[in-house]
């Protein structure tokens, strides 16, 4: 049976605030509604300074979707763990792991856009450094016992309700990244379909002599919008779709940044063409759950790009009643 996402980042790049609250209620009426149909997590990003309102706090927002939810497991990827002061993250994901009951996955992110590093103060080229310290921090911290930091003994408290420590995997493209998960012995979860990075990784950590495993992503991966009728369907939301691909892509023109839902497309129809963001019907949509053999993921997006609400609560809906109950598990 293939992962059931739904992928939820809240951008609305032409909301007022009080239309943008009620987007954040909606999406976590949705994450419940999730819950309570057994779709199996959700997923949430971090970008900061973007005019659409990409959302820029993801451990506050997991922080609402796990308390109106008792199953589903919230993942964030990526938080970009440079941009933290390393004892207040470990603090904050311990006090989500002990309210979720170890429902919250964190995929330790780098970050590609300088100007985030800039705007929060941090310095982009000590990025590694900075990443390096955050785990390593992170890691010393969920053990509950006194350790050294910046030259002093310093002591997180509460422990997490996870042991060993909460679910944390390193996230990436790079050499760097995978090095990095190795060492730590941490799970590696490459941004695309890297296998020759995946060999890297467990390579290195061979030669470290640490436990891990990766998470790769399928060679191909679809954000979906499931609708009865697709043509109407694209009419409404592909301009929404649209305004989420050219500014993710915009994002990673440079610097070898790769990942697996980058779309190229210039106009609604060549994104239709392209593939990466489908609008497929109920049937459609189960037919994608047994390719290859039904182990890949299913990711819904029913919020992109600001799209109308209700085109969201229509897809998910659809999802729920007409797709899930014939995935069987």
């Amino acid at each position: 049976m293939p992962v059931t996402v739904v992928r939820l980042n809240l951008v609305d790049p032409n909301a007022t605030p009080k239309a943008l609250s009620r987007r954040y209620r909606a999406a976590v009426e949705m994450a419940a509604f999730a819950d309570e149909r057994g779709i199996d997590t959700v997923q949430t990003e971090e970008h900061h300074g973007v005019a659409d309102g990409w959302l820029p706090s993801p451990l506050t927002f997991a922080g609402a979707v796990l308390g109106a939810t008792r199953r589903i497991t919230v993942t964030v990827s990526a938080l970009i763990t440079p941009l933290y002061d390393p004892l207040r993250l470990a603090e904050d994901i311990a006090v989500l792991d002990l309210v979720s009951g170890g429902r919250l996955i964190t995929v330790a992110g780098i970050g590609y856009r300088p100007e985030e590093y800039a705007g929060l103060g941090r310095d982009w080229e000590r990025r590694g450094p900075l990443q390096d310290e955050a785990l390593e921090t992170l890691l010393a911290a969920w053990t509950g016992e006194p350790f050294g930091y910046r030259g002093r003994m310093v002591r997180v408290t509460p422990r997490p309700y996870s042991r060993p420590h909460p679910a944390l995997l390193v996230g990436g493209s790079s050499k760097a990244a995978a090095r990095r998960a190795a060492r730590l012995g941490l799970p590696f979860f490459p941004s695309a379909h890297l296998p020759e990075l995946e060999a890297y990784y467990h390579a290195r950590r061979l030669q470290y002599g640490t436990d891990g495993w990766c998470v790769m992503p399928p060679a191909r991966t679809s954000l979906l919008h499931v609708a009865e009728d697709p043509e109407r369907a694209w009419a409404v939301v592909g301009p929404y779709l649209l305004h989420e691909a050219r500014t993710y892509d915009s994002w990673q023109s440079g610097g070898g940044v790769r990942s697996a839902v980058r779309s190229r497309a210039g106009d609604v129809g060549a994104l239709r063409r392209e593939g990466v963001y489908r609008v497929v019907t109920p049937e459609e949509c189960v037919a994608l759950a047994g390719e290859g053999g039904g182990a890949g993921s299913l990711v819904l997006h029913p919020l992109c790009g600001g799209m109308p609400v209700e085109e969201g609560w229509r897809s998910l809906g659809l999802f729920a009643e007409r797709v899930l109950p014939r995935l069987g598990g």
